[in-house]
């Protein structure tokens, strides 16, 4: 095919950069702290309420402000308690973090207390089947949202939009915006929360290129039950993530699946398109996926790991900084690795499980050289005609030349991190899914090797 020859020259701008040169973790941006000092301003002449974390008051101020008080499932208190019990005893936020800890909470409760008005005003919503999700898994910084967005390029699938993982939950009276008598206001306001997001760090535009109508993951679902790695990246909150690890996830998937029907149901999309999912977090909670969708298809994303742990530690730092004055770029650095790790460890075994028929292994490198050739296979896995969506493939190609304004760049050792002690850690997984090892990392790979 003509068009898949010259599609495949195409190069996909979407990487980052591992330096060979050990550099400072950045500072935040002076915005951060211009906002932090406008809070204790106000706070201290009375304008601006203190914050307050505590799960009665967050409860009964959603309450209040929706005039409705069925927050569905009610497990995800338990979870929500671990979470503001780490933030005061760990997280060490200053007034800008505290303060947008707040409006978070408050966001998110809202939302459960909005979605159950809608699952009784058109009980039609649960009953929306879920089949066969194409569901990709792999490591933060894999190269799992250049294969989301290339799959949700194609209209057979049905994807997120980022509005909707940012406000799952329309507001009420959305059946004007479904009749096309309103607009919705949700792409608005993710517009104006990626401004200020950009505002306080012009560097998630390299990290995680987006934008209000782009492709995103499920993440935000999960995070309705309080669940997942997205507080782990935005708060210094250990404690919780190790509760997290230690606990069923089952509860918040099902909400999440919910949440997906609701979504559906409010895009007027047809049921019979099956679900594009991903987010890192798949890979901690691959039983609690399979349980609640049965017959999802996974595909299995692999990077160089030394890339992997400096690019989500690098994430991670940028978040974290925005609310935090105190956060240790070492500590950062052995948290990040350990989770990695875990996160390793947990996919694993729970691929045993898994009748190999049902998964497909995808090579980061691999897409960077050729991502036709890769996507063909993907497709084949599927049992797709991928020449209907090469079009639209290249499209995204071509829009994320707009997205991505300038490589992400970080180093292992501005984290206190070397090769060798990611290649201890994440080695044998490198060796099993036969990893390619480039640039610098390469001679301590070899070290490594020459010692199994």
């Amino acid at each position: 095919m003509l068009l898949a020859a010259n599609s495949a020259r195409i190069p996909v701008i979407w990487g980052d950069v591992l330096t060979e040169k050990p550099i400072r973790p950045p500072k935040r941006t002076p915005f951060i702290d211009a906002a932090d000092w406008v809070i204790r301003a106000g706070r201290r002449l009375g304008a601006i309420d203190p914050a307050r974390l505590d799960k009665d008051f967050l409860l009964a101020e959603a309450v209040e402000a929706t005039g409705l008080d069925d927050f569905g499932d009610r497990w995800f208190e338990r979870p929500m308690e671990v979470l503001l019990d780490a933030i005061r005893s760990e997280a060490r936020l200053n007034a800008a973090g505290d303060f947008s800890a707040m409006k978070q909470f408050h966001h998110v409760l809202r939302d459960r207390l909005l979605a159950q008005m809608w699952f009784k005003k058109h009980p039609e919503i649960l009953a929306r089947p879920i089949r066969n999700p194409a569901v990709i898994v792999g490591p933060m910084r894999s190269g799992t949202t250049r294969l989301h967005r290339l799959l949700a390029s194609d209209r057979r699938f049905a994807h997120l939009r980022s509005f909707e993982t940012i406000s799952p939950v329309p507001r009420p009276g959305f059946e004007e915006v479904m009749a096309g008598r309103e607009e919705d206001f949700r792409p608005k306001l993710a517009a104006r929360i990626m401004k200020v997001a950009r505002l306080a760090n012009p560097r998630t535009l390299s990290i995680h290129p987006t934008g209000p109508w782009e492709p995103e993951e499920e993440l935000g679902l999960l995070v309705a039950s309080m669940w997942g790695m997205k507080h782990e990246a935005q708060w210094q909150v250990p404690s919780y993530g190790r509760w997290c690890e230690g606990e069923s996830a089952v509860p918040a998937y099902r909400v999440m699946a919910d949440l997906l029907r609701l979504i559906g149901w409010s895009q007027q999309e047809s049921s019979l398109r099956p679900w594009i999912l991903k987010t890192p977090q798949h890979m901690l909670d691959l039983p609690a996926l399979l349980e609640v969708f049965p017959d999802a298809r996974l595909i299995f994303t692999h990077r160089d790991p030394l890339k992997v742990v400096g690019s989500a530690t690098s994430l991670a730092w940028n978040q974290t900084i925005i609310y935090s004055d105190d956060v240790d770029p070492a500590r950062m650095g052995q948290e990040w690795l350990r989770k990695t790790a875990l996160q390793v460890e947990r996919m694993r075994a729970a691929r045993d499980l898994i009748p190999r028929e049902r998964m497909i292994d995808v090579q980061y490198e691999d897409m960077d050289n050729d991502w036709l050739a890769t996507m063909e296979r993907v497709y084949d896995f599927l049992d797709l005609d991928i020449a209907p969506a090469v079009t639209g493939m290249e499209a995204f190609i071509e829009r994320s030349r707009e997205l991505k304004r300038r490589p992400h760049t970080y180093s292992l050792e501005e984290f206190g991190l070397s090769d060798g002690e990611v290649l201890e850690r994440l080695g044998d997984y490198v060796a099993t899914y036969d990893i390619p090892i480039e640039g610098a990392g390469r001679p301590a790979w070899e070290r490594f090797a020459a010692r199994r």
